[in-house]
């Protein structure tokens, strides 16, 4: 992931990321960079460690809650996170565990709420979902799925105007991390990607950016091939055990708890929908909720299998508890029997690729160089470490304007431009201008240079 280059040093500085500004992220981050342990960079990617193991925890309390089995529960929480997408995001500095968190406690307190019925889970859900909007706007599909279950749990909760009105409230104070995002970038942070100091900019970066013309690409005709790619990438993700328990859980509260139906169902369907509809390369890291909720589900249909296992094996009680204990130990081992796979394909313990990016470019550039980049970590170098701080690192993009140009042309004569991982356009651009790609360290850092006929 490209951003995990980005964020910690965004983090670090109290930056403006890109689109969305992911302003919760960022300010909860920060707080992880003062922990004495490892450098900054570690720091950075253990808060999605711990965000992550949060995720899973909250994950396990919703399945307990619906399904009422700590095996069914567990089944769902592990399966889930230990799946290769989330387990892979909970290692880097990324924003995908956070999100779940979210959405876990979004469930847990809306179910709270069901069980006791007070009026304080409510006004807590309104906090929550309205946190959960300023890290991910996509968040905002909690907000017709918490008033369609409260809808169906007591309808009439829906006409108290006191709890209508506190509810509006808080979820308004839960929005002022949005503010971050202005007030910061009139501060202007050393990293201010979009510089949402105005109005329109702040507009612009909330709704996607550069990402909008990506955003509900797809016609009817091209959705079903849509389908079958999360459909693939689902098989590689959870067990088909789980996915057969999800099966039986969808069924299951459909029948028997319409409310939990819905509580999952329309986040599912939306997250889904959203993310089908997002032309991207990397739109996998999207399914991520849907994969949660599926884990949810299969929690609840596993704990629907156990009961009626339990009864159909008939007998004494001990017959029937031993059933009930072979299948629950035979779930889990079916949930986590690629672990050993996963842990070694996940494993980032030895990867050490953003330091040698780091080391090649202190050590092996020339004073006052200019270095191109896309998302890569020499902010960090700079901003986090304070090296090298002489260098001027560009975006992957043409010199903007007739003064960059020249500042680009001069800087290759002179031997001090260079580029990190060149991709095939951005090779191909320069070798039309007339320059060539000099090797400098290995296929990663390379010098431009005047090409033999120029």
């Amino acid at each position: 992931m490209k951003d995990s280059a980005v964020l910690p040093s965004i983090a670090y500085v109290l930056g403006i990321s890109h689109p969305t500004g992911y302003p919760t992220y960022t300010i909860l981050t920060h707080l992880f960079t003062y922990l004495p342990v490892g450098e900054v960079a570690y720091r950075v990617n253990l808060a999605s460690a711990v965000f992550g193991a949060l995720a899973v925890a909250g994950l396990y309390a919703v399945g307990l809650r619906l399904g009422g089995s700590v095996v069914a529960a567990a089944f769902g929480a592990l399966a889930f996170g230990t799946s290769p997408l989330f387990w892979s995001q909970a290692v880097i500095a990324e924003v995908y565990t956070l999100h779940v968190l979210f959405l876990a406690l979004a469930f847990v307190v809306l179910l709270m709420w069901r069980e006791k019925r007070e009026d304080g889970y409510l006004l807590l859900a309104a906090v929550v979902l309205g946190l959960s909007m300023t890290h991910h706007l996509t968040s905002g599909l909690l907000l017709p799925t918490a008033a369609a279950f409260v809808l169906l749990v007591e309808p009439r909760k829906i006409l108290d105007w006191k709890i209508i009105v506190k509810g509006v409230a808080l979820f308004l104070v839960a929005l002022v991390p949005y503010a971050y995002l202005p007030l910061r970038a009139r501060m202007n942070p050393p990293m201010n990607v979009e510089d949402p100091s105005n109005w329109e900019r702040f507009k612009d970066l909330l709704t996607g950016g550069e990402f909008k013309d990506k955003m509900w690409v797809f016609g009817p005709e091209e959705l079903p091939g849509r389908l079958q790619m999360y459909l693939d990438h689902l098989s590689g993700q959870l067990p088909l055990a789980v996915v057969a328990a999800a099966l039986v859980g969808v069924a299951y509260t459909l029948l028997r708890d319409r409310a939990a139906f819905v509580l999952l169902a329309l986040p599912y369907g939306g997250f889904l929908f959203y993310a089908l509809e997002y032309d991207i390369e990397d739109v996998h890291y999207y399914f991520i909720p849907t994969y949660a909720i599926l884990a949810v589900w299969a929690s609840v249909g596993l704990a629907a299998a156990l009961r009626g296992a339990g009864r159909l094996s008939g007998g004494s009680r001990r017959v029937q508890t031993a059933t009930v204990v072979a299948l629950s130990a035979l779930a889990l081992v079916l949930a986590l029997r690629g672990l050993p796979q996963t842990y070694s394909a996940v494993d980032m313990s030895e990867d050490y690729e953003g330091r040698r990016i780091l080391e090649a470019v202190a050590t092996r550039t020339a004073p006052n160089s200019i270095v191109i980049q896309h998302r890569g970590p020499l902010s960090y170098m700079q901003l986090v470490e304070g090296r090298r701080t002489d260098i001027q690192v560009w975006n992957f993009v043409q010199p903007n304007g007739e003064e960059e140009g020249a500042e680009a042309a001069a800087a290759i004569r002179e031997g001090r431009f260079y580029i990190l991982y060149p991709n095939e356009g951005k090779t191909r651009q320069f070798e039309d201008g007339g320059y060539e790609l000099e090797p400098v360290e290995g296929k990663m850092l390379y010098r431009v240079v005047p090409g033999e006929g120029a």
